[in-house]
C-alpha cells in the first residue's frame, strides 16, 4: 500500500503566528491556517475540520464495501463528522468524533444496516488511527 504525506509550516509562535498545510495530490496546497481559523471564525482551515473530513470519507468509503460485500450494489450514503477539541488544562484535546450518517441503501433491514455500519466505524483506517500510537523523531537546527 501506498504511503501519503501532508505537510504544514508555521512562522511565528503561538496567536501572531501563521501557518500553511499541503497535501501530497495537491487538492492542498500552502492553505493557510492558524489561531483564528482553529479557535476563531478566521479564514483559512485546521486540523479538526481536516479530522473530520478524513474521518467521514474514510467511514463512508469503508460503510460501501462492507455493504458491496454483503451483496448491496445501489444506494447512497452521506456523512458529516463532527470532531471537538475542549480544552484540558494548559493545552486542548480532541474529545470525540460524531458521525451522522443519512443513508438510502434499498432492500435492508435496519438491524443488519446498523451491525454493517458499526463494523464500518469501528474498522475504517482513520478510526483505528484515532486509537493508535503515534511516533516522533525530530531534527533541531540553529
Amino acid at each position: 500500500m501506498p504511503t501519503r504525506s501532508g505537510s504544514a509550516r508555521y512562522e511565528g509562535f503561538g496567536k501572531d503566528g501563521n501557518g500553511w498545510t499541503s497535501t501530497q495530490s495537491g487538492v492542498l496546497k500552502d492553505q493557510r491556517y492558524g489561531f483564528g481559523s482553529r479557535f476563531e471564525d478566521g479564514p483559512g482551515t485546521n486540523p479538526e475540520e481536516l479530522i473530520a473530513a478524513a474521518h467521514a470519507s474514510c467511514f463512508t468509503m469503508a460503510l460501501s464495501f462492507a455493504l458491496a460485500g454483503a451483496g448491496y450494489h445501489d444506494g447512497t450514503l452521506e456523512t458529516d463528522a463532527r470532531v471537538t477539541v475542549d480544552k484540558d488544562g494548559d493545552g486542548f484535546t480532541i474529545t470525540s468524533s460524531k458521525l451522522e450518517l443519512k443513508a438510502k441503501v434499498p432492500g435492508i433491514g435496519e438491524e443488519e444496516f446498523a451491525k454493517i455500519a458499526e463494523g464500518a466505524k469501528a474498522n475504517c483506517p482513520v478510526s483505528k488511527l484515532l486509537k493508535a500510537e503515534i511516533s516522533l523523531t525530530h531534527q533541531l537546527s540553529n
